[in-house]
């Protein structure tokens, strides 16, 4: 059986600090979550951070876009190997805002899922088809073309490996989603294209994403549909709750609910262990130690500016300081700075 996934995709939003702030709700509200695989991807500034904030939680990092090379003349591009390195998993190729705004083919799409695979990266691929072509009955020939030619040269082995988007490109930002049974017929046509052009078991394996203004409201009869696995999240993702809700929503739709969260009462026994221990580490260690005990983030450290200590003025310092007061205890590094 497939496993769901729902991916955020952050798009062109948020600084370091609000990412910060937004991944460490996710983290703390979908800690329990294990029938689902989630995946967030935040620009490319703030994926080294989002992957410290992240690690060893069961919240995995993409990137929205990478190049085909690994290095060479080629300014304002990012290669899969310096993803890789900080901590991404996955990788959007192929957006349609890209096909729009950046030229961005079925071709260079083909190249960049190629980068992607040979460094271990999962390729999150879209396809889908704008409102003229829905309207001229073209949807399917033009979701044929995309899958041919993007997905061209790959094994059946190596598409197991991989999660295709559909997109409905009129639906995104739009308000507009397609129903969950026009959703379910795309959705149905793309894995009997890919049981065409490789395998029956190939084609069951790789998961199929719906993307196109997802919301808690519509996920669980989007993923009650057979042939989708899972939702690509745009603007809802920029919402802790929204997310949150997203994600809870597909696990129940598919029989089975997230376990609880730990209480207040247990996060704050995390805290009060990690007093006198946080007063003689370096950042490193006192990040190592929140993960070993499963403290949130923000009861750890989350100063940007360096040094043993916080600040205790910039955001980050503010979100930790709500953290230890939600916990209901006393902050010692920041009461050691204000000294």
């Amino acid at each position: 059986m497939r496993k769901p996934v729902i991916a955020g995709n952050w798009k062109l939003n948020n600084t370091t600090p609000q990412a910060a702030e937004l991944g460490t709700l996710l983290k703390r509200g979908l800690s329990e979550v294990t029938e689902v695989d989630i995946v967030i991807c935040p620009v490319f500034t703030s994926l080294s951070v989002m992957a410290d904030i992240l690690m060893e939680s069961n919240i995995a990092i993409g990137a929205q876009n990478l190049y085909w090379e690994d290095s060479g003349a080629f300014t304002g591009e990012v290669s899969a190997p310096l993803l890789k390195e900080i901590g991404v998993e996955y990788v959007i190729i192929g957006h349609s805002e890209r096909r729009q705004f950046f030229g961005e083919t079925n071709q260079t799409v083909n190249k960049k899922i190629r980068a992607a695979l040979n460094h271990g990266l999962t390729p999150i691929i879209c396809v889908g088809e704008v409102l003229k072509e829905r309207e001229s009955n073209k949807t399917f020939e033009v979701i044929r073309t995309q899958c041919k030619e993007s997905l061209a040269g790959f094994s059946a082995d190596e598409m197991k490996g991989m999660i295709i988007a559909y997109e409905p490109v009129w639906a995104i930002g739009t308000g507009k989603t397609a129903t969950p049974a026009q959703a379910q017929e795309v959705h149905h046509f793309i894995r009997e294209l890919l049981t065409k052009m490789h395998n029956e078991e190939a084609a069951e394996t790789l998961r199929i994403q719906y993307g196109g203004s997802v919301k808690p409201e519509n996920i669980a009869e989007l993923m009650a549909q057979p042939d989708i696995d899972g939702a690509l999240v745009g603007g809802a993702s920029l919402k802790a709750d929204s997310f949150v809700s997203i994600v809870k929503n597909a696990c129940l739709s598919r029989g089975a609910g997230p376990t609880r969260p730990a209480g207040r009462a247990g996060v704050r026994k995390k805290a009060i262990k990690i007093y006198a221990p946080l007063l003689r580490k370096t950042k490193a260690q006192i990040i190592r130690l929140g993960l070993k005990l499963k403290v949130p983030y923000e009861l750890t450290w989350s100063c940007y500016k360096g040094g043993r200590r916080p600040c205790g003025a910039c955001d980050s310092c503010l979100l930790r300081r709500r953290g230890f007061e939600e916990a209901g205890v006393a902050d010692p590094l920041v009461k050691e700075a204000e000294k």
